[in-house]
């Protein structure tokens, strides 16, 4: 009963005219997606998916804002992958690499604390999120989640019935991934405080998503705290 008075404590408001009126005055607006794009109900692994549109359109349907007002996006994904629930995982770990993000990662449901699936990043998987939402700068999280790891594996095809794809097919149930392995950088990068003092195997790591990706990383985080997250370039 107290948060019904504080829901009628706010001021209603058509948010679709203030916010292009906003648009109009060249004020920014920062809108922030909920869940993962695999997630989106019209494009994410159906049935395994949430009631709503996770992907950058959903701003346009969820706010009432034109595709065409709609500037930079950006892509914010981990330095390995999560999954809660069912559904298609191909690079989940079931040995103790995966246990040990999941424990360093503190991979646990906020509400639930259920935990979280864990695996390898999946180049397809963050290739499709970048096409659904026109991705013109990534942001990698939790890199410090690795930095014990002797050998970071990054998924970059998958092998289906014998043959190499490297899109997410119609049905990946099945689908085995193909990897590309990468010597680990055996450092504590919560020291680090810019691009240069990142380990250079750290940097071989964010180069390789670039150039796979063709989208610049433009922030990266090495650590829980606000100061750990910076930007480099």
């Amino acid at each position: 009963m107290e948060g019904i008075e504080l829901i009628k404590s706010f001021q209603i408001l058509d948010t679709e005219y203030v916010l292009n009126k906003y648009i109009q005055e060249g004020k920014s607006i920062l809108a922030e997606g909920a869940q993962g794009t695999l997630l989106d109900i019209e494009f994410g692994s159906y049935p395994f998916v949430t009631s709503s549109n996770t992907i950058t359109a959903g701003a346009c349907t969820g706010l009432g804002i034109a595709p065409n007002r709609i500037g930079d996006v950006f892509g914010i994904f981990k330095a390995y992958c999560t999954r809660v629930g069912s559904g298609p995982f191909p690079t989940e770990l079931f040995d103790d690499n995966g246990k040990d993000m999941a424990r360093i990662g503190n991979e646990f449901g906020s509400t639930t604390g259920r935990q979280r699936r864990t695996g390898w990043l999946d180049l397809p998987s963050l290739k499709y999120a970048i096409m659904l939402n026109g991705v013109t700068k990534l942001i990698i999280m939790k890199a410090d989640v690795l930095n014990d790891f002797e050998t970071i594996k990054v998924c970059t095809k998958y092998k289906i019935d014998g043959k190499e794809v490297d899109y997410i097919p119609f049905k990946s149930d099945h689908a085995e991934p193909v990897y590309r392995e990468f010597k680990g950088w055996k450092y504590d990068t919560t020291q680090c405080t810019n691009y240069d003092s990142l380990p250079r195997e750290l940097k071989e790591y964010i180069y390789f998503i670039e150039h796979e990706t063709g989208i610049p990383i433009y922030i990266v985080s090495v650590g829980p705290d606000r100061d750990k997250t910076f930007k480099i370039k």
